[in-house]
């Protein structure tokens, strides 16, 4: 999955904080509900909007940042 066709990052959207595209639903928000425990289907009824891709594409987000970043990324 390539997340760059489902998140976006622009100044002038939700502080520049990556979101989904065409919405201001941040990645952040999406990733910390799920890491607390919430199911997807939860998620996809409490925001509309949101996609099973979406969340697929927040958690290769995640992956590449982790990959990328960190005294781990370093090491490689």
């Amino acid at each position: 999955m390539d997340w760059r066709e489902y998140i976006e990052q622009r100044p002038d959207v939700m502080l520049g904080k990556p979101v989904f595209k065409g919405t201001r639903l941040t990645v952040e928000l999406i990733l910390e509900r799920l890491g607390a425990g919430s199911p997807q289907n939860d998620l996809m009824d409490a925001y509309p909007q949101l996609r099973t891709e979406h969340i697929q594409a927040a958690q290769a987000f995640a992956a590449e940042l982790l990959a990328n970043t960190g005294p781990l990324a370093a090491k490689r």
